[in-house]
């Protein structure tokens, strides 16, 4: 039997993912982190994107964080998200909207919103994106 850690992804709603994994990849603020049984005990924030999950029978699951922490001890990792949802549950429609939206207030220098904030939106639309398309491309390898 391999060596497994407890993961816990919890959202401000509700508890997202409770269970065994073989391994943890996550997008930190300081770039990709990936965790196994065992970790040095670690604390980072998380940037808007996926979080994937190796669950102990082998099995890949992803999903889609807009940023928060990452908790890591020797045995249990936790994430706790601003927001999260599965990858398979993002909204493609509404995050290639968000995108559009966030690139005209960028563009735009008469509009209203504040750059930063669009910036962020830009990202977290992005990361979104990229999660259903990584999704998308690990269905298709099956």
């Amino acid at each position: 039997m391999a060596m497994t850690i407890h993961v816990d992804i919890v959202s401000a709603e509700k508890q997202i993912f409770s269970g065994l994994a073989q391994a943890v990849f996550a997008s930190a603020v300081l770039g990709e982190v990936g965790i196994y049984p065992r970790h040095t005990p670690m604390l980072t924030r998380l940037k808007p994107g996926e979080v994937r999950v190796l669950k102990d029978n082998g099995e890949e699951e992803q999903y889609y964080v807009s940023g928060g922490m990452l908790e890591v001890q020797p045995h249990v990792v936790t994430v706790l998200a601003d927001s999260a949802l599965r990858a398979a549950d993002v909204d493609e429609a509404a995050a290639l909207q968000a995108k559009a939206d966030a690139e005209k207030a960028i563009n735009d220098g008469t509009a209203k919103r504040d750059f930063a904030e669009a910036q962020k939106e830009l990202a977290e639309a992005m990361a979104q994106l990229r999660a259903i398309e990584r999704l998308r491309s690990n269905s298709k390898g099956r």
